[in-house]
């Protein structure tokens, strides 16, 4: 997610240029699904080459989108991808400042260190150096090494964690945030195979998203040198949230879920499932990226927001 404060105006200045045409929002559009160089977007919005690039270095100057050239049959090309899923424009500083008010709890878990698992092929995980297990072999996620995860991938099932959640006992949550990067999980990579993948908070279901395909148009920007072209490459960065209302995905509700249906008294960890359920529409895998793969430099993340007794 994109923040952006009203007390440091200038990239608020260029974010807001940047999405003031509806030209340059399509072209976010666009980037949704997957990375598209300068003259497929041309041809997608109808619009001249000349156009979209500028529109394209407006985007750039406001990293709402980044670039690379690639080889092409004839020179290079420029082929865009989107930086951010979300944007938090705070325009009234005071309210800003009662906010921080509150305090952020936060634990960032590499993605191996999962506590249970109840995984199908096609399945198997891998760490910076190396290969980590056999590939659809469902009883190697028990091996030790699978602590040095850093991609993990199955098809059905399920993957559990136990996050620490040290704050004090006479703490007031506000809100529990979980950000991850992922995608669905197809033979070698599908940018079109969608997949239904759910999350469970202390056993409840906090709701579905539904990811579009499993990504290898390119190469994710993390991915050691190893890792070979032609497999999953990279994934979406999502972030549910949890608060006194509703569960959001990525600022949007995805289900009525709140914090008193998750029991978090019973401290001090939160037990955070992620899987496809069998009765999904689309059954099509899960990839769970760490921060030497993909396109983000984090493992699995959980914020809680909270206040002390004395501050309420």
């Amino acid at each position: 997610m994109l923040e952006l404060n009203i007390n440091e105006p200038e990239p608020l200045v260029l974010v807001a240029h940047a999405l003031s045409t509806r030209a340059r929002v399509d072209i976010l559009r666009l980037l949704n699904k997957k990375s598209m160089n300068i003259v497929e977007l041309a041809e997608a919005l109808g619009q001249p080459v000349s156009t979209v690039a500028n529109n394209v270095k407006v985007l750039e100057k406001a990293k709402l989108i980044y670039t690379e050239l690639l080889p092409a049959v004839r020179g290079a090309m420029k082929v865009c991808s989107r930086n951010y899923d979300d944007i938090h424009m705070a325009l009234n500083s005071s309210m800003r400042i009662a906010k921080d008010s509150s305090r952020i709890y936060e634990v960032e878990v590499p993605i191996g260190q999962y506590s249970d698992c109840e995984v199908y092929p096609t399945c198997g995980m891998a760490s910076k150096d190396k290969m980590i297990t056999v590939e659809d072999e469902p009883a190697s996620f028990y091996h030790p090494d699978h602590i040095a995860a850093q991609i993990i991938w199955f098809r059905k099932g399920y993957i559990e964690y136990l996050l620490p959640l040290e704050i004090p006992l006479n703490a007031k949550i506000e809100a529990v945030e979980f950000s991850m990067e992922m995608c669905s999980e197809a033979p070698n990579y599908d940018n079109d195979w969608p997949s239904d993948i759910t999350l469970w908070a202390n056993g409840v279901e906090i709701g579905t998203w539904t990811s579009p395909g499993d990504f290898g148009d390119r190469r994710g920007k993390l991915n050691p040198a190893w890792w070979l072209d032609w497999t999953t490459q990279y994934g979406l960065l999502k972030t549910w949230r949890i608060d006194g209302e509703r569960t959001t995905l990525d600022m949007k509700k995805v289900s009525s879920v709140t914090l008193s249906d998750l029991n978090l008294a019973q401290r001090p960890v939160i037990r955070l499932r992620i899987g496809v359920k069998p009765d999904a529409v689309h059954k099509g895998g899960v990839n769970l990226f760490g921060k030497h793969f993909g396109d983000y430099d984090q493992d699995l993340i959980m914020r809680v927001q909270y206040a002390q007794a004395d501050q309420e």
